[in-house]
């Protein structure tokens, strides 16, 4: 593994474990404090909804700077929002206000760690791609687990401001891990040589990354199955915790012990099964894994049985960190390197939508269906939605009008990608 890979790797992890030892104390701390499921819940919008508003004009800036500098410039920012925050805490609307703040920095900077994987990478193959993805999620997901375990010891040991500010040391180690990096991504010039020589100069738009995913005839197929499976699986959030306590009357070890099958099945499918994918079935494998996914959320609820729901939880953890390696991969394929972090923005974007949508929906499912019938539903519609989508790009395929391998077609006329000698974003 390269300088280059392990410091992008150690910065996911870093931002990851950041972000989820920020969410624990701050939720623990509200609730204290106000009693209220509404600060919560102001508390996860203003987290979350900036990257979901900001995702066109995030994806622009990424595209238009440097990505490392871009990542080091929200990172230290995003220090001093936090640093502010663990002195505000005596306040409610000033921590949510902080935490929109910290969310705006989260939607810069996560396009443009997605936009540095292809220049580290150096060669543009399918595997190398695969690899660094395959590390670059399961540093993330080493991140999710241990953040909000550390961030609940912190809380509990030296009160909310120690936590908060260990978070705001997590920003200072990932603006040093980009400060240290030699990759570099200059922006691409907002005019670029057409056909026949020609300088095609309309200015690059912030709806570019939205507009080429949709596009695309490959990525609009696999892009739409992950939004639609995503905006039943994520209703599992809510509904998990219900299920395990009153279907399966488990423990608290024992609970935490199931969630942990879904992780471990994450790392091997984002390190282990992920590069086994070649480079022309990226499509065909994403959609797979999104019906493991699926197939390992909805499968519990026909067997109540603790055994069998941790065994299919790790299928479903396979599943869904193979879907995240290969929708990285194939994005950063198909993607003219000039739209990398408005594509991933907006990927990104579609994303969290999706979950926030869901979560709140899950809720509303769990008291009006139960937990188990709403964990079925939320499993079968990504197998579904994963067999139409196969159906279509199958069909596509034979019709010759697509193909995992073909070039990427932009939905209407954009200045065409910079040359491939030219400078990398990822």
């Amino acid at each position: 593994m390269s300088r280059d890979v392990r410091l992008i790797v150690g910065a996911v992890g870093i931002s990851a474990l950041g972000d989820f030892l920020l969410w624990v104390p701050l939720t623990l701390h509200l609730e204290a404090t106000t009693g209220s499921g509404l600060a919560v819940a102001g508390l996860m919008i203003a987290l979350f909804a900036p990257i979901v508003v900001l995702a066109p004009i995030a994806g622009l800036v990424v595209d238009r700077r440097d990505a490392r500098e871009v990542l080091i410039v929200s990172s230290l920012a995003q220090a001093l929002i936090a640093a502010a925050l663990a002195l505000a805490l005596d306040s409610t609307a000033a921590i949510i206000a902080l935490a929109a703040l910290l969310g705006t920095g989260f939607a810069l900077a996560q396009p443009a760690e997605f936009a540095l994987v292809p220049t580290i990478a150096g060669e543009r193959s399918s595997a190398q791609l695969n690899r660094i993805n395959g590390y670059v999620e399961t540093s993330r997901y080493i991140g999710m687990t241990a953040g909000p375990l550390l961030g609940g010891a912190l809380a509990a040991t030296g009160g909310t401001q120690v936590a908060v500010m260990v978070n705001a040391a997590t920003f200072v180690g990932v603006a040093l891990a980009a400060f240290a990096l030699r990759a570099r991504r200059a922006p691409v010039s907002m005019a670029a040589e057409g056909p026949g020589g020609a300088q095609d100069r309309r200015p690059d738009r912030a709806r570019d990354g939205f507009k080429y995913l949709f596009g695309d005839r490959v990525l609009v197929i696999v892009v739409g199955a992950a939004f639609v499976s995503l905006l039943f699986m994520s209703a599992t959030i809510t509904a998990e915790v219900f299920y395990l306590k009153q279907d399966l009357a488990v423990g608290d070890t024992l609970y935490g012990l199931l969630f942990s099958a879904w992780t471990v099945g994450m790392v091997v499918g984002a390190i282990a099964i992920s590069r086994r994918v070649k480079g022309g079935a990226l499509a065909v494998g994403a959609l797979i894994a999104i019906g493991v996914q699926g197939l390992g959320v909805g499968a519990p609820a026909a067997v109540l049985a603790v055994g069998f729901a941790g065994a299919m939880w790790f299928v479903g953890g396979l599943g869904h960190g193979t879907k995240n390696v290969l929708v990285r991969t194939l994005i950063q394929e198909r993607v003219p390197e000039r739209l990398h972090g408005r594509a991933f923005a907006a990927y990104n974007g579609v994303r969290n939508g999706a979950e926030l949508f869901a979560i709140a929906a899950g809720g509303v499912l769990v008291a009006a269906i139960g937990a188990r019938t709403t964990l079925a539903i939320a499993g079968a519609m990504p197998v579904l939605t994963a067999l139409v989508g196969l159906a279509v790009y199958r069909r596509r395929a034979a019709g010759g009008s697509s193909g995992p391998t073909a070039e990427p077609e932009e939905p209407e006329p954009l200045i065409e990608p910079a040359p491939a000698g030219g400078a990398l974003v990822e």
